[in-house]
């Protein structure tokens, strides 16, 4: 093969990941993330990758990332390559923090650096909130944002402070594959945001973006609730030089109170079912509720591709119960 045929190839190959945070054992809501994204990448006959988000060392723990690994493989989710562990690359996002640094304009935007020292608390933040924001998102007012006539020196100050990334008065349109067409402004939507914490753990939204372009990562599947999050990222992608992947966010599995499914619901941990429950009647009971088959079977993983199509999937969450 020429090595234009293998850049091509390469090009070509779908790379999907399931990068989960281990801060508690996996609970049903993460096994359908798990699955949708192994089924997708699969079916395209691509490679299905594993991160673990460890990047913070007061929530992140080493067992439940075993455990983690242990139930995926229970579940008969195999994961391509070596795993990637997010606390042992700190120099590679101190390296794209820096490059962000030496960005001087975009969108119209002039100033030393994209990035600046932020010492606000998030009280102060939720003070100048505006009235109308009542769905849990913060836009951050723009309080510590310098200007050519006022610049802030983080050295001056007794407080520590986290580090944001200036964004622009500008539309981010992509197209999710499961909620169609999106179109967020960075300024109103989102603000200038974290990249890297008051404490020095890098923030999720570069940590993320710098992961997913280094491991070739061009399908991301994951909960509907960071539909918002693409938009900071496509941001960050563009500002990098990396190529934009595929978002294919799905709806939540909640319970039957309407609450999304979350690491305190211990009866739907993954460690706890393994007690009573087969890993094909997990796996059927997912394939079931999110619509790929009529009725609850027992099914593997590898059964369930012929009858994958991102199709079938809507956009209600999804009450789910054993």
């Amino acid at each position: 093969m020429s090595r234009k045929s293998k850049v091509e190839s390469r090009k070509q190959t779908i790379v999907g990941r399931f990068a989960p945070s281990p801060t508690g054992e996996m609970h049903l809501g993460n096994v359908l993330a798990a699955l949708l994204s192994w089924l997708s990448a699969k079916q395209q006959g691509g490679l299905w990758r594993l991160r673990i988000e460890d990047l913070d060392p007061q929530r992140s723990r080493r067992e439940y990332a075993e455990q983690l690994m242990r139930d995926l493989e229970w579940l008969g989710l195999p994961w391509d390559g070596e795993v990637v562990w997010q606390s042992e690359r700190t120099e590679v996002y101190e390296q794209y923090l820096n490059q962000l640094a030496s960005i001087r304009e975009i969108r119209g935007i002039r100033t030393d650096s994209l990035i600046y020292p932020c010492t606000c608390t998030r009280n102060e933040i939720l003070a100048a909130q505006a009235p109308h924001e009542s769905d849990g998102r913060i836009v951050y007012p723009g309080t510590c944002r310098p200007n050519r006539l006022s610049t802030f020196d983080f050295r001056l100050s007794t407080k520590k402070a986290a580090t944001r990334l200036m964004v622009p008065d500008e539309q981010i349109e992509y197209t999710d594959r499961v909620y169609g067409l999106q179109t967020v402004n960075l300024a109103t939507h989102c603000g200038d945001f974290i990249v890297r914490r008051s404490d020095g753990v890098f923030a999720y939204q570069l940590a993320v973006v710098v992961d997913d372009a280094l491991m070739g990562v061009t399908e991301i599947v994951r909960g509907r609730d960071l539909l918002l999050s693409a938009a900071q990222q496509i941001y960050l992608y563009r500002l990098l030089g990396f190529p934009v992947p595929q978002f294919c966010h799905h709806p939540l599995l909640i319970n039957e109170a309407g609450q999304r499914l979350c690491k305190r619901d211990q009866s739907l941990a993954v460690s706890a079912m393994r007690q009573h429950i087969t890993a094909p009647e997990i796996i059927g009971l997912l394939a079931y509720t999110i619509g790929l088959t009529p009725t609850r079977e027992v099914l593997t993983p590898e059964q369930i591709l012929p009858l994958f199509t991102w199709s079938k999937i809507g956009q209600q969450d999804l009450c789910c119960s054993l």
